[in-house]
């Protein structure tokens, strides 16, 4: 018998057991990052270990809290990395945990960006609010815990440098001061009314207050301001005096008591499975605000475990301060501390025995994240009893945990959207949200557009088995069918498939909702069941118009400008990048059309008619 037969007739090896001992016993005692997984290799847990023999040995040498035994009596395996120090390994697992969402490990709800300013790099800078991934050239100053301090603080800047805001589109086609410039909250470098040095000095000046360098910038104002009175220039050396007075003012209402501490507070408090880090943020000794993250957690992890996944996922991307005042104390500190500091280039002491002011910005802590725990506690019984409701209402055999709501927009058969919005037991999953551009239907046509976004939605549902546990369609008997044979053809099950239909007056409150039996039930405005899906039935709404209006907004433009006798896609292309697009293009006159490259003066004449709906010959009398 040849190998392959014998092969053949042998049955499958069964995998032999875990044994956590004899594991244990061929670990190194370097640091690392371990990862625990089950029998159906799901992850369980990912952790860090100044030594992985000892720490990895201590889940089976001793009794564990309920939640820990759990985890341990479902290991099938353990997986290992070894790193050079114990930061290393800190770093890794934060990396590990995003990425995995391990079962057992503590996870912030959401990872949402934090706002920032933005001092962009161009030959005349300006000051801009941004949110998302840092992707434009420039200095980005933040995070900040909210988008008022944001605000407040790029104010401030306006009245005290004068630096631009507005967009480039309209920075190069000003003829004109602005209302900013009128108000005392701009230089008007648009028209040149301020020389490119002294900008330049504005310029820096913002980054180096923004830096928390504020006594720098009085310091540097008050040499100009005496070179300038030795000058006898004594309007622009008044300017700078008033300059100073304006910042010592801002400094004597934001700086704490003489004490200016680079710190964040962090107090956590818990009940019944509900977790709430509150953050109280001073940079350079100005309050940057409070802001408050809701964590999902087992009931029995302490708070000081709590602290420290949270840390270490919070400060991933955003730069550590240099003091930490916690509510709890940590079990291993100094190796937070020595992972923080590398990662931010300064020594970052944590703290959780404090006297003085640190002690009263704690005790305020404290207090705001008590708040912030009973509004979510609050938040997420409401939430929870629509889900309830819901569930009897419909005769659903478990509150769904996966809401999908579709619903369609198009003008007149113009630019169809889909759009697809999911709801959980945390309310809105706007990550999860899609939209479906429609092609290949006959325009106006309800059903088909369903049916197509239903198809693609549902395809790819059962590829990766991602599917709701609800679906609600936005219309009756009609748009429900189609949803139905969707799922029939593609053989999926379990799905609940509701109709959200209007009520006689359109009125809130008076929807129908269609079973696919052809029964109607009418909650009443009442109901918190029908509030849940005339929530995620509105956002399907608002979802698909935005989609639509942007879609049908984009053919036009596009449409508008190639329908111009000279104007082709490549030209077209060179026009909306030279003006910003297609409104910087409208806002402009003939001869700064003109200006554009490959724009001759009759060709800019038959553009800026076309799109002011003027005779061509009239062109030339338009206003510049």
């Amino acid at each position: 018998m040849n190998d392959a037969a014998m092969g053949a007739a042998l049955p499958p090896a069964t995998p032999e057991p875990f044994d956590p001992r004899a594991f244990v016993r061929g670990l190194t005692t370097a640091p690392g990052v371990y990862r625990m997984f089950d029998a159906e290799g799901g992850i369980l847990y990912v952790g860090k270990a100044a030594s992985l023999k000892k720490r990895v040995g201590s889940y089976f040498s001793k009794q564990h809290a309920p939640r820990i035994a759990m985890m341990v009596a479902r290991i099938a395996r353990i997986e290992t990395t070894v790193t050079r120090t114990a930061s290393e390994a800190l770093i890794l697992e934060n990396q590990l945990i995003k990425a995995l969402k391990p079962r057992f490990n503590i996870l912030m709800r959401d990872d949402k960006s934090y706002p920032y300013v933005l001092l962009t790099q161009e030959a005349w800078p300006r000051l801009a609010y941004h949110r998302g991934a840092r992707g434009q050239p420039g200095r980005y100053f933040g995070p900040y815990t909210g988008s008022l301090a944001v605000r407040e603080t790029m104010d401030l800047m306006f009245k005290l440098f004068r630096l631009r805001s507005c967009e480039d589109s309209v920075f190069r086609n000003r003829t004109r001061p602005c209302l900013q410039h009128q108000i005392g909250r701009c230089s008007a470098p648009c028209v040149g009314l301020v020389a490119a040095p002294d900008y330049a000095d504005a310029v820096r000046r913002v980054g180096l207050f923004l830096d928390g360098r504020s006594d720098d910038v009085v310091r540097e104002l008050g040499q100009s301001m005496e070179s300038a009175s030795a000058a006898l220039e004594f309007e622009r050396a008044a300017g700078l005096r008033d300059q100073i007075a304006a910042i010592r003012k801002v400094q004597a209402r934001q700086y704490v008591d003489g004490d200016r501490p680079d710190l964040d507070v962090l107090a956590c408090v818990q009940q019944a499975g509900v977790a709430v880090v509150l953050v109280l943020s001073f940079r350079d000794g100005v309050n940057l605000g409070t802001a408050s993250h809701p964590l999902r957690i087992d009931r029995d992890v302490a708070e000081g475990e709590i602290l420290e996944a949270f840390i270490t996922q919070h400060y991933a991307a955003r730069k550590p301060p240099r003091e930490m005042v916690l509510s709890h104390a940590l079990d291993d500190p100094e190796t937070l501390e020595a992972a923080l500091a590398e990662q931010a280039g300064h020594a970052v002491e944590i703290k959780a025995s404090v006297r003085g002011d640190r002690a009263r910005y704690l005790e305020m802590a404290v207090r705001n994240a008590h708040l912030a725990l009973a509004t979510e506690q609050a938040t997420r019984a409401s939430k929870q009893a629509r889900l309830d409701d819901l569930q009897q209402l419909l005769g659903l055999p478990a509150p769904p945990q996966r809401i999908e709501c579709f619903d369609i927009s198009h003008t007149m058969g113009e630019a169809t959207v889909a759009s697809n919005v999911v709801f959980g037991p945390e309310g809105a999953q706007t990550a999860h949200y899609r939209r479906f551009n429609i092609t290949g239907v006959e325009p106006g046509d309800d059903y088909a557009a369903m049916r197509q976004a239903l198809t693609r939605r549902f395809k790819r549902g059962v590829e990766e088995g991602v599917l709701p546990d609800l679906l609600l369609i936005d219309g009756g008997m009609g748009q429900l069918r189609q949803a139905l044979e969707v799922l029939e053809e593609l053989a999926v099950q379990g799905v609940a498939v509701i109709g959200v239909a209007k009520g006689e007056a359109r009125k809130a409150g008076e929807e129908r909702l269609v079973f696919p039996d052809g029964r109607e039930l009418r909650p009443g405005a009442a109901s918190p069941g029908l509030q849940l899906v005339q929530q995620a039935r509105d956002e399907a709404h608002r979802f698909a118009i935005t989609g639509h209006r942007k879609r049908r907004a984009k053919a036009r433009d596009t449409s508008r400008l190639e329908d111009i006798p000279g104007v082709g896609p490549r030209r077209r292309q060179a026009l909306l990048k030279h003006f910003g697009g297609l409104k910087g293009l409208k806002d402009a006159g003939i001869e700064e059309i003109a200006r554009a490259d490959g724009v001759s003066a009759a060709l800019a004449s038959r553009i800026y008619a076309f799109l002011h709906g003027l005779p061509e010959e009239g062109g030339s009398g338009a206003p510049i």
